[in-house]
């Protein structure tokens, strides 16, 4: 049956891949990969021999119709990441939306998402939270900021480990240091760590050692 299928990857820990991933990975007729390198390894290991193709955000304009097409035609696709759950905050909204544009099925299966873990790990209030991904860089960041000092609810960010303190410097200026914050990094991998505290407190930690790894910084929200 036509159909695309979101597929999520593992994080970190290769053990977080569901039985049901690997199923359906190996019954479609191609896998759209991120990086067919990274996930080549993925597949590789679970012994998956299902044709890939490369589908990122730099070229998933230029595919899509052929895509649509494949499966209008009706071949079923699976659409990863180089980890974690497509279209957050990676591709896979474009391709998406295209198949619900043309009637054709998708089918997200549960999984690994970084931003999860890292909420229910910081200690912070989770009922009520709002993703924001990355903050833009330049253009656009301080207005974003002003919003969000204003915000309610827990606040949810990815962040690369060269820009962490710079972004902490920018959320203890806009929200003030003594706002509560948690700081996950290497999620679900041997070297992984929460650190909790003011943003006072947790930039002091990282000034004194320099963060690696990926990064989901959880921040409280205004009281």
């Amino acid at each position: 049956m036509a159909k695309l299928f979101i597929v999520p990857t593992p994080i970190g820990n290769l053990e977080d891949m569901t039985f049901r991933a690997v199923r359906v990975l190996k019954k479609v007729d191609f896998i759209l990969a991120e990086d067919t390198r990274t996930s080549g390894k993925l597949l590789k290991h679970y012994e998956i021999e299902t044709p890939m193709h490369s589908h990122h955000m730099h070229n998933e304009h230029k595919t899509l119709d052929l895509i649509i097409n494949r499966i209008k035609n009706g071949e079923t696709a699976a659409l990863i990441s180089d980890a974690g759950t497509p279209a957050i905050s990676d591709p896979g909204f474009l391709l998406t939306r295209a198949c619900v544009e043309n009637n054709l099925e998708v089918d997200c299966l549960p999984g690994a998402t970084a931003f999860v873990p890292a909420l229910v790990n910081s200690g912070l209030p989770n009922d009520k939270f709002v993703f924001e991904g990355f903050l833009p860089v330049k253009k656009g960041r301080q207005t974003r900021l002003l919003f969000l000092a204003e915000e309610t609810r827990t606040m949810l960010f990815y962040e690369s480990p060269h820009k962490l303190l710079k972004t902490l410097g920018h959320f203890s200026k806009y929200f003030g240091e003594d706002r509560q914050v948690s700081v996950s990094r290497e999620i679900s991998k041997m070297h992984e760590e929460t650190i909790r505290g003011s943003l006072k407190e947790v930039e002091n930690h990282f000034t004194q050692k320099a963060p690696k790894g990926e990064l989901v910084v959880v921040v409280a929200g205004k009281k």
